[in-house]
């Protein structure tokens, strides 16, 4: 029986963001960097890889460690991490991994026979002189690689470009050759940082970081993290090395720019960096991107939202969900897990993370306890939003609450709607089930549940009957 799909889409104590999705024969592989829960500095962790059948997108499987950071010849001591990678299937038929470690400027390679197994270090990227790609005077240090191979060509994209560095001008395309280190073609911009995007359209939406590549039909879209952080971004070029012409916001981990069932410009949770790329899998596309947890930058979960993709080929912004790679409403009766909520704010609204006295997704224990998530810190009219059910008959909801607060939870179908319920709660050290009568209109709805009150308790899940 196929299990239904939620945000995030791995187990509530896994982290990893930085998502770039693959299909391989009949499953799909999400390769990313490893962040740990209550991290202090971003990828912590090895490389791991998850996988799913491509017809049964909630059952994740766990294929392990598939590169140790300690494997890179630069980083025996383990004293540096490991960035976002990228994979890419080489003219050989093997599976190459791409990554720069935190503190050097050069694209380190990896090589595995088959997508999810331990992979070996390769080499690195490099001129014909033997010169590293980073190291040659006049390149831009390199960050983020974003890889595409056709024939016996390898496209390699990367790049960082900080507000005030005009030393970085944008994102740069690397063509490399069939050993996929030696390079082909010299290192050339395809997009514009901020400092240098006057009269290029990417105005507002420039290149900040998080490079990648997919080919769709013909077209080439690149995907990138734009200088405001919390949004994937893409432009479209008909080559992959050059030509690209900025489309739009393919989706914001705060969503901003949504409108559907909020203002455009206020922000529906806490966002930050953001990274990840599109993959079809069957007739569908599915942009793949990361959120943050524990009011932190540094323990960030990976999420995914089906795109609507226009006969013109440009991409509608997809708006942040519970439901993501489910394809469709979640069922609207049972129990489900508050870590899922999608939406997540106060009555003060703040674009990033970090502001202090504000909800946030957590778990008890410590980093690789397999706890589940909950949300802490419902302090007054913090509120946390589900999206979306496919709801008949609902008549009752309960919720289950932990911590000091003496209060009351209401229930809406939206974030400003009318209250449909209140549930009383009081002050407990262990999770205590509360119930109350309600009255959901059948159809397609959104669950929201908001905190009036003193103190600051936690919910660790609701249920829908």
């Amino acid at each position: 029986m196929k299990k239904q799909a939620f945000n995030p889409y791995l187990p509530s104590w896994e982290y990893i963001p930085d998502g770039e999705p693959y299909v391989f024969g009949d499953r799909v592989y999400i390769y990313g960097s490893h962040d740990f829960y209550n991290g202090y500095v971003f990828c912590m962790g090895d490389y791991v890889c998850w996988s799913a059948p491509v017809d049964d997108l909630g059952n994740w499987r766990y294929e392990g460690v598939i590169y140790p950071k300690t494997s890179d010849p630069l980083n025996r001591d383990g004293k540096m991490c490991l960035y976002a990678p990228d994979v890419t299937v080489g003219p050989d038929g093997r599976y190459y991994l791409y990554y720069v470690l935190d503190h050097v400027s050069i694209v380190s390679v990896a090589v595995c026979d088959t997508p999810a197994g331990t992979y070996e270090f390769y080499g690195y990227v490099h001129y014909e002189d033997g010169t590293r790609l980073g190291e040659k005077p006049g390149d831009e240090p390199q960050f983020d690689p974003g890889v595409l191979t056709e024939g016996e060509d390898t496209y390699l994209y990367t790049g960082f470009c900080a507000r005030g560095d005009k030393s970085r001008t944008g994102a740069m395309m690397t063509v490399l050759g069939p050993d996929m280190l030696t390079i082909k073609k010299a290192p050339q911009r395809v997009a514009p940082g901020c400092e240098y995007s006057a009269g290029t359209g990417f105005e507002g939406h420039e290149f900040f970081e998080a490079p990648s590549i997919r080919k769709r039909d013909n077209t080439y879209y690149f995907i990138y993290s734009s200088i405001v952080m919390h949004e994937l971004c893409y432009a479209v070029s008909d080559h992959p090395t050059g030509g690209f012409v900025y489309g739009g916001v393919i989706v914001s981990n705060c969503d901003l720019h949504i409108d559907s069932y909020k203002p455009a410009d206020m922000p529906a949770t806490y966002g930050a960096n953001n990274h990840g790329s599109m993959v079809q899998i069957g007739e569908d596309w599915y942009i793949f991107y990361h959120r943050h947890t524990n009011n932190t930058w540094y323990s960030r979960q990976g999420c995914a939202e089906k795109l609507t993709i226009r006969e013109d080929g440009s991409i509608e912004q997809a708006e942040i969900t519970s439901c993501g790679l489910n394809g469709g409403p979640l069922k609207g009766k049972g129990e489900y897990p508050a870590y899922l909520a999608c939406n997540l704010f106060t009555d003060v609204p703040s674009v990033y993370v970090g502001k202090s006295n504000v909800p946030r997704v957590m778990q008890d224990g410590r980093d690789g306890d397999e706890e589940p998530g909950y949300i802490a810190n419902f302090t007054e009219s913090a509120t946390a939003g589900f999206k979306y059910f496919l709801c008949e008959d609902i008549r009752e909801i309960s919720i289950w609450v932990r911590g000091y607060g003496n209060g009351f939870f209401e229930v809406k179908t939206s974030w400003n709607g009318e209250v449909l319920a209140k549930l009383p709660v009081q002050n407990t050290n262990v999770w205590e089930k509360y119930t109350a009568p309600v009255s959901i209109p059948d159809g397609v709805q959104a669950i929201y549940l908001t905190y009036r009150g003193d103190g600051a308790p936690s919910l660790r899940s609701f249920e829908l009957a």
